[in-house]
């Protein structure tokens, strides 16, 4: 492993037996795996489990994961075997050695902060890998995509107005058809995206 690298030995493996792709997951899934550490730390030491301040420290360091300092420490194939066991123990390693970085000791000291029996307290790898898909679709659809979709809409509707006095000829089976104006074609594009719009709200609610 390299000196400065903050995953660890699981991780190293995981680089070295799935050579596929080339291709590493993306951000939006990492942000969303440190919002799951984060969260379940919360929970373990609401429980009595995890000790309050190697709690606190792993939700310092997944926080920093979340804000994108350490993109670059996540390492593994996107194509990978299990059910992403290799992604979930580069997340754990990651924040366990910036978590006890923060608490001023040497990284690779996981009898004080361990990444499976700290970071990974009572989650699996079958449960946290479809809660970050889910979390990084919800985020990246609210984030990106429903902003662009609703600039889209409103750029349409502008556009429907504004051409709705140009008469041109409508098409069906490849022939000129019934005249119609631009803005009705605009117009119809709107109440597209429009339905659309509605359609995401409704997975959101769903995912």
């Amino acid at each position: 492993m390299p000196e400065d690298a903050y995953y660890g030995p699981q991780t190293t493996r995981a680089v070295n037996n799935f050579k596929v792709s080339r291709q590493r997951l993306p951000p939006s899934f990492v942000k969303a795996q440190a919002a799951i550490k984060m969260a379940s730390a919360r929970a373990n030491m609401e429980a009595g489990k995890l000790d309050t301040t190697k709690g606190e420290v792993i939700i310092r360091a997944a926080s920093e994961v979340r804000e994108g300092k350490f993109d670059d420490q996540f390492v593994v194939d996107a194509f990978q075997s299990g059910a992403g066991t290799s992604q979930n123990m580069n997340a754990n390693e990651v924040i366990a050695n910036r978590a006890l970085e923060i608490l001023g000791v040497e990284k690779g000291h996981y009898d004080i902060i361990h990444p499976n029996d700290h970071v990974n307290m009572s989650q699996s790898s079958n449960d946290t890998t479809h809660t970050a898909i889910h979390i990084a679709a919800v985020e990246t659809i609210n984030s990106e995509l429903m902003p662009a979709l609703v600039e889209m809409l409103t750029v349409f509707a502008e556009r429907s107005a504004e051409f709705m006095k140009i008469v041109k000829p409508g098409r069906t089976h490849l022939q000129d058809a019934v005249p119609v104006t631009l803005g009705q074609e605009f117009s119809g594009h709107s109440h597209m995206l429009e339905l659309g719009i509605k359609r995401l709200e409704v997975a959101i609610d769903g995912l």
